[in-house]
């Protein structure tokens, strides 16, 4: 699908509304860490992919002692807001964003010990390219950490799935658990895991939906007008009735490349 929205002022304001200061993604901080539990960055290199408004490198950066955090997005807008928050922050030295174009990633291969996402790989229809690309820019015995909406399946999609990503408009290239998997293991990881995060999506999503029509709706009318609030209302309200018949879903990943490749 076409993406018709943009990750604009109006739908920032209203994102960060309900998921916090520099997430476009649901869950925040406690999210960022599940999706890291059990690894150590101390001292290590890592790529976020999908960076948005800069939450999850902040976090990682502030908090987990790495040596580097680079987050790449293809929308300037978010990056220009996350570079600014990394300044106001103080990490400016270790942390840095990168608008880049779609397609092949502009480092050299092995630069990465980490490669992070949250939220960001359901924009990439090429699942078997990206993960190649993963591969290649992490150095033996690098781990790719990540979370991501999933497709129930491969199948037609419902016609409540394609009306939540018209109504949705930010281009989606949705797949199953099966495809990352193949994905995965075509471009040569191994211990490859998933974790499902269906329920703890659905449940949220729902809690979301309540405090649009109701709570954050005046200041979020005053901020991004009224009209706006309505679609994005259209779009929760949509994007409850897939996740309620888990055509769509969520969960987390975590791969290694071999120390020996």
């Amino acid at each position: 699908m076409e993406q018709t929205q943009e990750y604009d002022s109006k739908l920032v304001t209203l994102l960060e509304a309900l998921w916090g200061d520099g997430y476009l993604s649901p869950g925040g901080n406690a999210e960022t860490a599940l999706v890291l539990a059990g690894l150590d960055v101390r001292g290590l290199r890592v790529l976020d992919i999908g960076c948005g408004t800069g939450g999850c490198a902040l976090y990682i950066a502030s908090g987990l002692e790495p040596a580097e955090v680079v987050g790449i997005d293809v929308e300037p807008e978010v990056v220009e807001k996350a570079s600014a928050a990394a300044e106001r922050a103080g990490h400016a030295g270790r942390l840095s964003f990168v608008a880049v174009e779609p397609g092949p990633l502009p480092f050299a291969d092995s630069r990465f010990d980490v490669v992070f996402s949250k939220d960001a790989i359901v924009h990439i229809p090429d699942k078997h390219t990206l993960a190649q690309e993963i591969f290649r820019v992490l150095a033996p015995g690098g781990v790719f950490a990540a979370s991501d909406w999933m497709a129930g399946s491969d199948g037609l999609r419902s016609a409540a799935m394609q009306h939540y990503e018209q109504v949705e408009g930010l281009g989606f290239g949705l797949a199953s658990p099966d495809r990352y998997f193949a994905a995965l293991r075509a471009a040569g990881f191994e211990r490859i895991s998933y974790r499902d995060r269906t329920h703890w999506l659905r449940e949220r999503t729902h809690r979301e939906l309540v405090q649009l029509a109701g709570p954050l709706r005046p200041s979020l009318e005053a901020s991004v007008g009224k009209e706006f609030l309505d679609h994005e209302v259209q779009v929760w309200q949509a994007l409850c009735a897939v996740l309620d018949t888990a055509e769509l879903g969520a969960g987390h990943w975590r791969a290694r490349k071999s120390a020996t490749s």
